[in-house]
């Protein structure tokens, strides 16, 4: 029996609509509202750059124009709603999922326990119970307050790290201590009982429920997918335990096989709901405006998933030598509908509160029309108020050809 065919059109119609980008960016952006979009996104990658806002904001921003950092704070020091920790990168989490993050835990315990001793010797397994002793006695501590004395003012990058700072992270990788706030970007640091009273006392799942969870909940939020794009969801799946499970929905009807185009008509094996085909061909267009994304937007977090839906390459150049880069340091994809349509070069100067736009570079058959531009001014005039700014200031000849 012939594999259905999911079109072109219609994949990218429904990874934006699961990406939270198919429909109009409305609502408050705060409260139940911020944390629905974090949970039906899975999770919001952290990053440090912060060009013009940090990667998390931008990413909420995009899908809620009214969101503003505060709200995130709350839910996640405050009202205790999200937790952060790993997926393939840093991220904020919704507390709901906790339980389910102890498979995660126990591999890197599994993982790191002898890798680290290695590494970093006797010295190491004596900071760990200090550090767990010290958070237990005293409550939340910021990592700076953890550093043993004899320590202090050793490089904390990473192939330097003292044995106080792996200490730390390996006992926040594992579960045994949360992070419980910030302040800028100092991390505190707490027992994980104290910090998510409710969510630690969630029964713990064993591997089997964690792997069938893990990877339901990816496709839920993908739409279609292969098993290596299920496993690279959350990546706490390894490859082969994806695999096992998509065959055994293959086999019980659970799931359906179907071939999805790329943008240059090839097609490619996926995995899908059974009636997701029908009910991808219901949804409505995405909004017509343009949005700028952040590079560790999840719509774009598989570079290769978008080049092959949209026939969008994009690299981030920050480790690139200036003068072997294509664009810039830190470009930003720009989305119109349901096509991405450039990226830009662009810069918060908050001493000033002006938003600095450097260049324009639209995809090749974009042309830079009148009612485009006015749709991307109206976006930057929108990103300058969420970045403080009091204005947009373009450079000269920042369009480019």
């Amino acid at each position: 029996m012939a594999r259905a065919v999911l079109d072109n059109q219609t994949a990218r119609r429904l990874f934006l609509h699961k990406h939270l980008l198919g429909t109009p960016p409305v609502g408050p952006g705060k409260g139940d509202d911020l944390l629905s979009v974090i949970r039906d996104l899975g999770f919001v990658q952290v990053d440090s750059v912060s060009t013009v806002e940090r990667a998390h904001h931008m990413i909420l921003f995009a899908r809620r124009p009214a969101y503003r950092p505060k709200a995130l704070t709350r839910l996640l020091e405050k009202d205790r709603l999200l937790f952060e920790h790993w997926t393939h990168d840093a991220a904020i989490i919704p507390a709901e999922f906790y339980r389910y993050w102890h498979l995660p835990f126990r591999r890197s315990y599994e993982r790191l326990s002898q890798k680290w001793q290695n590494w970093q010797g006797g010295a190491y397994l004596d900071e760990l119970q200090r550090v767990l002793d010290h958070v237990a006695e005293n409550g939340a501590c910021k990592s700076s307050e953890l550093i043993a004395d004899e320590h202090r003012g050793q490089s904390g990058g990473w192939w330097n790290w003292h044995p106080s700072k792996a200490a730390l992270e390996f006992l926040w990788r594992t579960g045994q201590l949360a992070i419980s706030k910030r302040q800028g970007f100092q991390k505190f640091y707490e027992i994980p009982e104290k910090a998510y009273p409710d969510p630690c006392a969630e029964p713990v799942p064993d591997n089997g429920e964690a792997i069938e969870w893990f990877c339901t909940e990816a496709l839920n939020r993908l739409g279609f997918a292969t098993s290596g794009e299920i496993a690279a969801f959350w990546d706490h799946v390894f490859p082969a335990e994806a695999k096992d499970w998509v065959a055994e929905g293959l086999a019980s009807g659970r799931l359906q096989e179907i071939d999805v185009l790329g943008v240059d008509g090839k097609p490619r094996k996926s995995v899908v709901w059974p009636g997701t085909v029908e009910a991808a061909l219901t949804l409505d267009p995405a909004p017509n405006r343009v949005r700028i994304l952040s590079p560790f937007d999840p719509a774009l977090r598989d570079r290769t998933r978008a080049e092959r839906l949209f026939g969008f390459f994009y690299r981030i150049e920050i480790f690139v030598p200036e003068v072997k880069r294509q664009y810039g340091y830190y470009v930003f994809p720009i989305l119109e509908g349901e096509t991405l349509i450039g990226r830009i070069d662009m810069k918060a100067d908050r001493k000033n509160r002006v938003l600095d736009v450097t260049k324009l570079w639209l995809e090749p058959g974009v042309k830079p029309a009148k009612g485009r531009l006015a749709k991307l001014d109206a976006e930057l005039n929108r990103m300058a108020r969420f970045a403080e700014c009091d204005r947009v200031n373009y450079a000269k000849d920042w369009v480019q050809a």
